[in-house]
């Protein structure tokens, strides 16, 4: 019988799906495992990989079969992932692709190795992105606010928008080839997470954790509610710092009438609340010359004058500025206040760190309601906060006589009338940083608001604790800094958002009732908590409660006739998207797949959300479970493009990675990821477009990236970009945005694919019929078999140690260069005279099969798709290998074969050693043949001097030598000469010399030679002069004058060798 479940992988000569009247499934028994194979039909791999062909199989095989599903009766080692859930709005972007990829590396990794594999995927709701998307469309298609529609049909149309984008962005993640368990896809605000958000909720409510208060938030006015940090970006905007007279209120003879400030925002003072100044003015402003004079004497000369100017710029201050400041803080300890401007409202002048006596007047005002760091002061200070604000940004009845104004206009007002009151002093232009809502693209606003918060001070610690501890390790460990930091403020979090779309939350409040009315109403119901609205002295009155549910529904409406009205407002996203790790696996339910799979393995993230996402899933993971959610954290660079701009679809300087796939493969994709995934902190990546004519690449710039459309320089044909609109330009070709970090991968499908039909030809003439070659007993193979045998051993083992330390892009290039040199291009070409050798072709055969069989599975989780074409290739006529790692028949699918792991007894350093030097000497034989463009096929006269200890391992290459480097070996010692005049170059500590007198142009040479020896002479007269300088040599540190020395004799060297050459060329042309 046929394995059940299991869709054979079949192909035609064409290699294209065989038609069902063309194939018959045929059974096969083996010791092992019954599997379905195809009658033999020796087939011919295609000339060209067709990666859209192969992802369409491949990605068919792959969910027919769920060899992604993760069943946790499965016995043995778990390694469970939960995706970063992307917004259910959103599109696939690099960075999902980045992140996607990378986890997609483990987890693939992991399933080959035998783990029980689980990773969970899923969308977020995203409250605000997704509510102001829906916003915006029905105002631009029908006209219509949130408001005219109603909560429940604003609701009710977001949710048929999810159901339509959720599909797109899932698909995506299938399109680049993440092998999530489909069958498992949650939403976080499906049932099963709506629940765990409720039980949370309620838990902190009861714990006394959930609190309402005033707090300052980031407001977007547009929207009119509060965003997180991560909602908000600022942009460099053309600004104005206002000078401004505040009146000082019954001066004493002596003392200042009058403070200036000067401000960005002049509309907010009328909100102030305070004027500081710095409490010990002279202290600071000594402290700082301390500190510039420390810098300026171990500053380079070329820096020196601008701190000798700041330092002069500070004394000034202390003879002009510093005493008026000193009266201040004699006055604000005295307890004198100022008028506020145009509303003659007394406020106090106070002392405090944040006035910087160094800057503008010394003083500031404070306006604690609708500035981050003057709600700060206004804390510390215990001031008054004035919100002038109505959530939808104009101003209310505190700001007097501007109430109704919008703050844009407010400002005009507010400026002209100090300037009619002589209270305006001085306008001075200035760049400033505004901030705006990532969501709306309007300014964001501090705006103190009622919020329910919760308090993070008990909360915190665990957390730190699990960091602290290396129970969660973070790698590059260089970020659980910014976690420690961040997490260690313990700041509160506030989680009200003032939108429809999200978990409403699960609170009610009542008025007018008694704590006895209360307890009738819910003492039976474990599931509901409740605490007075206000202080909670009086136990016998009437008056206001919050009551809170782990239910949807509180099951009563009313207390004796007194209404329960439910908050309007939702939860923050992070508060579900912090219970992600557990909700998804079952929780609070004990299910088996909770029990098996949490702690979960490792999050796979950016560095943009270590501290707000990170972060409070360890807070909440520990509060609702006891146990850390993850144990490891991998933080992945963020993509900027080649001006360090961060990349988005709004400046137009993204690549989309949907377009890479399209024209490069999902595999060139993945491996550009990988290969960008190092430990930096930041990646830049060049954009370039794609002519849709000619294909020709222009790079895209800061002036040409918004352009509608382009002519390319090349075709002189226009094309369009994403910002066509009128119809003109959007009847052209699209010309997409891509990158040349791509077309590695997509080279290097090409080339494994060649390389496969390079084998499979030598296989199908019965290469294998010998039988496969004892690989316990290697001491007497050939010496290239003995060296693929090393380092296929070598290789597996720092892949794997590799991916299991997150170093992706190591893993990527280490399997690239094995790959491509050395077996590609070293062990094929070995191969070829025992190939045309019928009593050692055998061997041979074997041995490239199981070359290319490990490289295949090493390479799997990086590329899966051309690993799996070709592995199904393979098994239309070499199904039956196996290998030493094989604890059973060949799977049909890689995805679930064995990971390689070649014994260490196949590692021989020595010849590791010497096929690497044989590979660098060849690599730069190539390189002059091609500096010189010498035709392939001609051979040229070759001389290496090795070091003496190099030379007796070297002797046995020669021949490889000249079969890859296509030359003759005429000298291989250290003492060879070397034809006169011969291009001469240096690789793995030998010196090679290559005579190309009748193949250059001498003339051209004798230039260049020149050219570099005059760079050469001044390099070696910087290097004399460096170490001539006694000073250098007493202060610099031995080491670095014995490397300058080293490197002085190397040049010097270098220039003796190269004037013999120059002078050998010179008698040739006489």
């Amino acid at each position: 019988m046929t394995l059940a479940g299991v869709t054979p992988y079949l192909f035609n000569r064409r290699g294209l799906p065989h038609p069902r009247h063309e194939i018959q499934a045929i059974p096969i028994t083996s010791n092992r495992t019954e599997i379905p194979v195809v009658q033999k039909i020796m087939h011919e791999l295609p000339k060209h990989y067709d990666h859209a062909a192969a992802q369409t199989r491949c990605q068919t095989l792959w969910d027919t079969n769920r060899y992604w599903h993760a069943d946790p009766n499965q016995p043995g080692d778990v390694f469970s992932v939960v995706i970063p859930p992307p917004n259910v709005t959103g599109a696939l972007h690099l960075g999902h692709a980045l992140n996607n990829t990378l986890q997609d590396i483990l987890v693939r990794t992991k399933r080959m190795q035998g783990f029980l594999t689980l990773w969970m995927p899923g969308t977020d709701h995203a409250g605000i992105a997704t509510q102001a998307v829906v916003e915006r469309r029905l105002l631009e298609e029908e006209g219509v606010s949130r408001h005219d529609l109603g909560r429940s049909k604003l609701v009710e149309r977001i949710w048929n928008w999810k159901e339509q984008y959720e599909k797109r962005i899932l698909s995506q993640l299938r399109d680049i080839g993440a092998s999530c368990d489909w069958d498992r896809t949650r939403f976080t605000l499906d049932d099963q997470c709506g629940r765990a958000v409720r039980e949370t909720f309620f838990r902190l409510f009861e714990k006394g954790l959930v609190r309402r208060g005033k707090r300052l938030v980031n407001w977007d006015t547009f929207l009119q509610t509060a965003v997180s940090d991560d909602e908000v970006f600022h942009e460099e905007v053309k600004g104005y710092f206002w000078h401004i007279r505040y009146i000082v209120i019954d001066p004493q003879p002596g003392e200042p009438t009058e403070v200036t400030v000067a401000t960005t925002r002049p509309e907010t003072l009328l909100g102030d609340t305070a004027v500081a100044v710095h409490p010990n003015p002279a202290e600071a402003l000594q402290s700082l010359l301390g500190e510039l004079r420390g810098k300026l004497s171990q500053a380079p000369e070329k820096e020196k004058a601008e701190i000798e100017q700041t330092i002069d710029s500070l004394q000034s201050r202390c003879k002009s500025v510093l005493p008026g400041l000193e009266k201040l803080a004699d006055m604000a300890a005295d307890g004198r206040h100022v008028r506020v401007p145009l509303l003659d409202r007394s406020i106090p002048l106070v002392t405090d760190e944040w006035a910087k006596p160094d800057m503008g007047s010394g003083c500031v005002k404070i306006t604690p309601a609708h500035d981050p760091n003057d709600y700060e002061v206004g804390i510390r200070q215990q001031l008054r906060m004035i919100n002038i604000l109505n959530p939808d940004g104009t101003l209310n009845q505190a700001a007097g006589q501007y109430e109704g104004l919008p703050m844009k206009k407010a400002r005009t007002r507010v400026v002209a009338d100090l300037e009619a009151a002589g209270l305006l002093l001085q306008v001075e232009d200035r760049v400033i940083e505004l901030a705006h809502s990532d969501r709306s693209k309007t300014p964001i606003e501090p705006y103190l608001a009622d919020q329910w918060f919760i308090s993070m001070a008990d909360l915190a610690e665990p957390a730190l604790d699990a960091v602290r501890e290396k129970k969660i390790a973070i790698h590059p460990e260089r970020y659980a800094k910014s976690y420690l930091d961040w997490l260690g403020e313990k700041r509160d979090w506030p989680v009200s958002r003032q939108l429809w779309w999200g978990h409403q939350i699960p609170i009610w409040h009542v008025s007018d009732v008694t704590r006895q009315e209360i307890e009738d109403t819910f003492s039976h119901d474990t599931a509901v908590a409740w605490t007075p609205d206000g202080d909670d002295s009086d136990d016998h009155h009437p008056r206001g409660w919050f009551v809170c549910s782990a239910n949807e529904n509180l099951g009563v409406d009313a207390i004796n006739g007194k209404p329960l009205v439910r908050d309007p407002d939702v939860l923050d996203t992070w508060f579900s998207s912090a219970l992600w790790p557990h909700s998804t696996l079952g929780w609070p339910e004990e299910t088996d797949l909770l029990k098996r799979c949490y702690p979960t393995s490792t999050l796979v993230t950016s560095r943009d959300i270590i501290t707000l996402w990170v972060a409070r899933m360890v807070i909440l993971g520990i509060f609702n479970t006891g146990e850390i959610p993850f144990h490891n954290v991998s933080i992945h660079p963020k993509i900027l493009d080649r001006y360090g701009e961060t990349m988005s679809k709004s400046k137009g300087n993204g690549v989309d990675p949907l377009d890479v796939i399209s024209l490069l493969g999902a595999d060139a994709l993945r491996f550009g990821m990988a290969t960008m995934a190092t430990e930096t902190q930041d990646v830049r990546m060049p954009v370039e477009f794609q002519c849709p004519t000619c294909t020709a690449r222009i790079d895209q710039t800061t002036q040409n990236r918004t352009k509608p459309k382009i002519t390319c320089p090349k075709c002189n044909q226009a094309f369009r970009t994403q910002w066509a609109t009128d119809a003109a330009d959007l009847a052209l070709p699209r010309g997409a945005a891509v990158s040349e970090r791509f077309e590695a991968g997509r080279n290097f499908s090409n080339k494994l694919w060649n390389a496969t039909r390079f084998v499979l030809m030598h296989l199908q003439d019965s290469g294998l019929s010998a039988g496969p070659p004892e690989l316990d007993n290697i001491t007497e193979f050939p010496l290239e078999d003995r060296w693929l045998l090393s380092r296929l051993s070598t290789v597996s083992a720092a892949v794997t140690s590799n991916i299991e330390h997150y170093h992706f892009a190591d893993a990527a290039r280490l399997l690239y260069a094995f790959a491509w040199d050395e077996f590609c291009s070293a062990y094929l070409e070995l191969c070829k005279p025992r190939l045309n050798n019928p009593g050692q072709k055998g061997q041979a055969c074997h041995m490239l099969l199981l070359g290319l069989d490990t490289i295949l599975r090493l390479l799997h989780p990086i590329m899966p798709f051309v690993t799996e074409e070709i592995w199904q290739n393979l098994a239309q006529d070499h199904g039956d290998r196996s290998y030493p790692w094989d604890t059973k028949t060949i799977p049909p699918s890689i995805m679930v074969a064995t990971w390689p792991r070649p014994p260490e007894n196949w590692q021989d350093h020595a010849t590791e050693k010497q096929f690497q030097t044989f590979l660098e000497i060849v690599g730069a034989i190539r390189e002059i043949r091609s500096r010189q463009n010498v035709p392939p096929r001609k051979s040229v006269d070759v001389t290496v001097c090795p070091p003496t200890h190099n030379q007796a391992m070297l002797i046995p290459m020669q021949s490889a030598i000249e079969a890859m480097a296509v030359c003759r070996v005429i000298g291989l010692a250290s003492d060879a000469h070397p034809a006169p005049g011969s291009a001469e170059i240096s690789a793995a500590d030998c010196d090679i010399f290559i005579d190309l007198a009748d193949l250059i142009d001498i003339d051209a040479e004798i230039m260049r030679l020149q050219r570099e020896l005059d760079k050469l002479e001044k390099v070696i007269k910087a290097k004399q002069g460096k170490l001539n300088n006694q000073k250098f040599v007493s202060h610099a540190p031995p080491a670095i004058v014995e490397k300058e020395r080293q490197q002085l004799a190397e040049f010097e060297e270098t220039r003796t060798k190269q004037g013999v050459i120059l002078a050998d060329l010179q008698a040739r042309k006489l």
